[in-house]
């Protein structure tokens, strides 16, 4: 796995990816495509441990931390290592790389990528002995990089808008993870034609950045992120509005995923919650509909919002393995249509339907505090349909299949709906 770059090697490197973004957009997307310098800080645990180079901040070149896993290294075998679907993992806020989740990855058959996005790197996992299983701790330490980016705060993501990227956020998260994708995809062990991102919360958001970006990926799984986040409800809107209307048209323009969607042409599945005050309802419903490409959803009742909530849905996984090893699919819904109080869509399956739900609300304000009411609906193999309560403000059907996986379709507004 090891890489040795000569000075000159890691010189011309740099010499691309400092060249300056284009005129349109703040992204270096030729740049990010070459495989980075990298160090490797423990190369035989069963999570293993390294530092890639990466854009400059401050005058400086950075370091970025990631941990990396293989169905061989958590398992001691390593013949289990070869032709490796691989996926890139994007923490949320509050986070940094996490080894379980690599862990849970690379113990589903995947070469399994996890960095740090502030500039941090955290400790060594541990194990326990004599098992040698992965413990896991609910708050990760972490120590900031001599040569990290930017950290994370409203600083870096909001008000340094406008002027030198090279500052922002944003700019930093997206390098890095194109650079651990073409990474990941160098590696021996890895079919770089068969690669997956999935991000939570801000690593959602970025996730959605990446899909519209990065046309290398075969799949990308967003949880919790959107775009709209200067409209409507979203806790990101007063950062964005506290910006001179110059820079937050910049910001809009440059960082919020609306104005990327509209190009992603990768397979993407959204997953929410349909309280999730980060990511409001009405804007994620504006985010997914942007999608020309594959899309579909998992919008859950009452999902909590938080790392591990993120990364347990079990459809994640089903949704990957189906565009990078070709298993069966998730159930698949047609459009949303509501006649006569009636809604209805279609629906395909290639396992058998478990159970059909209509999900509505009847509360108006906030749409963090509303109470939602799950019912059963019909379905006959082909279309799902139930009756929507006269005085229901949002509603969605969804259907879980045999495999306890769930999809919905997307959700539909009254009128009169706040």
């Amino acid at each position: 796995m090891k890489l040795c770059l000569s000075a000159l090697t890691v010189w011309m490197w740099f010499a691309v990816a400092t060249c300056s973004a284009t005129e349109t957009s703040p992204w270096d997307l030729n740049a990010w495509h070459q495989v980075p310098p990298v160090q490797w800080l423990d190369d035989s645990s069963p999570v293993r441990s390294l530092l890639f180079e990466s854009v400059p901040y401050e005058g400086h070149k950075t370091q970025v931390f990631a941990f990396y896993a293989t169905p061989g290294s958590v398992s001691g075998d390593p013949s289990k290592d070869v032709n490796l679907p691989a996926v890139v993992l994007l923490h949320g806020g509050g986070g940094t790389a996490f080894a379980e989740w690599v862990n849970l990855w690379a113990r589903r058959g995947y070469a399994a990528i996890a960095m740090d996005l502030c500039g941090n790197r955290p400790e060594a996992p541990h194990y326990a002995a004599p098992t040698g299983e992965l413990l896991t701790t609910a708050m990760v330490p972490r120590q900031r990089l001599e040569f990290g980016g930017p950290a994370e705060g409203p600083v870096g993501k909001f008000q340094n808008v406008g002027g030198d990227v090279t500052d922002d956020w944003q700019y930093h998260a997206v390098a890095a993870g194109m650079l651990a994708h073409s990474l990941i995809r160098s590696f021996p062990e890895v079919d770089g034609e068969r690669t997956a991102v999935t991000g939570i919360s801000w690593g959602g958001y970025l996730t959605c950045l990446m899909a519209s970006l990065d046309d290398r990926f075969k799949a990308a799984v967003p949880v919790y992120g959107c775009g709209f986040l200067s409209d409507g409800e979203s806790v990101q809107r007063n950062q964005i509005d506290a910006l001179p209307p110059e820079r937050r048209a910049q910001w809009i323009r440059d960082y919020d995923p609306s104005a990327w969607l509209p190009r992603c042409h990768t397979p993407i599945f959204f997953v929410n919650g349909t309280n999730d005050k980060h990511y409001p309802l009405r804007s994620y419903q504006r985010t997914y509909s942007l999608v020309p490409g594959p899309r579909q959803l998992r919008i859950e009742v009452g999902m909590k919002h938080g790392h591990p909530p993120g990364w347990a849905p079990k459809e994640i996984g089903l949704f990957v393995n189906h565009y990078l090893r070709g298993t069966p699919s998730l159930p698949k819904f047609g459009p949303l249509v509501t006649r006569d109080r009636i809604a209805t869509a279609s629906i395909q399956s290639p396992v058998p339907i478990r159970r059909a739900q209509l999900h509505f609300t009847i509360d108006g304000g906030t749409l963090v505090d509303r109470t939602w009411t799950s019912v059963p609906a019909a379905c006959d193999g082909s279309e799902v349909s139930a009756a929507v309560p006269e005085a229901a403000q949002i509603w969605m059907l969804s259907v879980t299949d045999s495999r306890d996986a769930m999809v919905s379709t997307g959700v539909s507004f009254a009128p009169r709906a706040d």
